[in-house]
């Protein structure tokens, strides 16, 4: 008899690095109406998911808040807290480009740029 795996929102972790932490802090002082960052995902790219990072303007109410630092809220889109569950957020330089990078244990493909994954 296997054991079925049960979700409960409640306990969903997602991290930010202190250069992920920064940059979010960048772009919420550059914002007058931005409550904290809003992290959703989308069925796009070339594995199936695309990561949809954006200022949280307007929040309908039903987001999961996590408080990842005392001036940064963190809220998850209810449709992506099962993919994004152990998530740590990062903000990376390589070369020319810097952009945030997911470090998602959920993740079992990503495409070869990066922007896409499959659970």
């Amino acid at each position: 008899m296997s054991e079925v795996e049960t979700f409960s929102p409640s306990q969903i972790t997602v991290s930010m690095t202190d250069k992920a932490l920064d940059y979010a802090r960048k772009q919420l002082a550059s914002s007058q109406d931005a409550k904290g960052i809003l992290l959703g995902v989308k069925k796009s790219g070339c594995s199936g998911f695309m990561y949809d990072l954006q200022l949280a303007k307007n929040i309908e109410g039903n987001e999961k808040l996590i408080q990842v630092a005392d001036d940064v809220s963190l809220y998850i889109t209810t449709e992506a807290l099962p993919y994004v569950n152990g998530t740590e957020i990062d903000y990376a330089t390589v070369g020319l480009n810097s952009s945030m990078v997911f470090n998602n244990p959920n993740a079992k493909d990503e495409c070869g740029c990066g922007e896409s994954f499959n659970i």
